[in-house]
């Protein structure tokens, strides 16, 4: 294999962690190409949640302008049984006092603004599209990624770089490389259903509402566009949790049937939220089972590491997913950056962030912010309550946010403390 010794980076995958790390690497002025399977990049999906510790690196990329133009500022988190009965009322980004905002947007947004940003900056030439990775090799001098057509699977040429980064997916086909043997996605008993509907704002028109379990059916809520036909109308997203034995395989875009998950619904007309009619009235439903898989005991080989979801796959609990992807790309860059051997680089990548996504993908199976609605539930036996003091206290609502807000690190003093 021939290599150029020239730092340059090869990024496998232009989701939302292969476009972070773009726009990272050119930051800190490292080269770099992106190989992408699809043949052309459509704004798929519906809502995402970026917290204040995911909306710091797009601020140091010079994007949360042009993030928050696109989405909305969340500014509360509101909890509700089933019954529609307030448990817990908090402000969140900015509101809460932190330096950034929390921003509520689509995730097709998401990605084309990154994408957009790439275009201005490095140039459209560094994007390739329609060519999927099949596998890498490499030596002391560089990596050799082999592609091949996503139309036809003709074998294309092969590229080099001194690095290569999976940002690839939950189907990772580099993962599958150096995880031959990794055991199968854990699927949690539990399948989401979600979805945007047009409508007229709720509560504050920057609020996030979570009301019920998924014992009896889990929805959450939130704008993620604001006034989209000039009167007022917003976009809003929502998302339903119940338990469901099938386990299915995992695709973002599986159409899913309203008549699946309406019925857990059907009775909750609330003053603040009529959900059967929002529900009734979505514009499009996916299905989406509740999988994870356990945390890999390495990511990197040599010259080669992993990214995003195609190194940590998580459930999609507590607005975290695009999350990590984001500080995983701008850590690997400033790191890549830091150090003259990019295997030192991606070695200390690792050691920083591998046991702190792990963390995560582990307390979405146990501590969601949600979790106090299962405590307030089991208590009550499923029924309304008269006072909530005689169900739980204040501190212990508020100890179960901190406890996942430090998990996740978007805590205050976790995010005021780090450079």
């Amino acid at each position: 294999m021939q290599h150029s010794q020239e730092k340059e980076v090869v990024i496998i995958g232009a989701g939302i962690g292969g476009l972070t790390l773009a726009l990272a690497l050119h930051r800190v002025g490292i080269r770099c190409r992106i190989y992408e399977s699809v043949t052309e990049l459509k704004p798929l999906g519906v809502g995402l949640n970026l917290l204040p510790h995911a909306m710091k690196e797009p601020a140091r990329l010079g994007l949360q302008e042009r993030l928050l133009a696109k989405g909305q500022e969340t500014r509360e988190y509101c909890f509700f049984t089933s019954h529609g009965q307030l448990v817990h009322r908090e402000p969140r980004g900015k509101f809460a006092g932190y330096a950034w905002p929390q921003v509520s947007i689509h995730r097709g947004d998401l990605q084309m603004t990154l994408l957009a940003a790439v275009e201005e900056r490095l140039g459209a030439d560094v994007l390739h599209l329609g060519q999927r990775c099949t596998g890498v090799e490499q030596d002391d001098a560089g990596v050799t990624v082999h592609l091949q057509d996503s139309g036809s699977g003709a074998p294309l040429a092969p590229v080099s770089a001194q690095v290569v980064v999976a940002c690839d997916g939950v189907h990772s086909v580099i993962r599958k490389q150096f995880h031959p043997a990794e055991a199968r996605p854990r699927y949690q008993g539990s399948t989401q259903w979600r979805g945007v509907t047009r409508a007229k704002p709720f509560m504050s028109g920057a609020s996030m509402a979570y009301v019920g379990t998924y014992h009896t059916g889990k929805l959450i809520t939130y704008p993620i566009r604001d006034n989209i036909d000039g009167e007022g109308t917003q976009l809003i997203n929502w998302v339903i949790e119940f338990a469901k034995p099938e386990e299915e395989e995992r695709d973002w875009n599986r159409q899913g049937r309203l008549e699946d998950f309406l019925h857990l619904f059907e009775h909750s007309q609330f003053e603040w939220l009529d959900i059967p009619a929002m529900l009734r009235e979505a514009d499009a439903v996916y299905e989406y089972p509740m999988v994870d898989q356990d945390p890999l005991g390495f990511w990197t080989v040599g010259r080669v590491t992993l990214l995003g979801d195609a190194a940590h796959p998580m459930m999609p609990r507590g607005s975290n997913g695009a999350a990590q992807a984001i500080i995983d790309a701008t850590a690997l860059a400033d790191l890549l950056a830091a150090e003259d051997d990019p295997r030192r680089a991606l070695q200390a990548y690792e050691h920083k962030r591998l046991k702190a996504t792990g963390d995560v993908v582990l307390a979405n199976r146990e501590i969601a912010p949600d979790a106090i609605l299962l405590v307030v539930e089991e208590r009550t036996g499923g029924k309304p309550f008269e006072r909530l003091e005689d169900v739980i206290s204040a501190q212990e609502l508020l100890a179960w946010q901190e406890r996942y807000k430090r998990v996740a690190g978007f805590d205050a003093g976790t995010l005021s403390a780090a450079p």
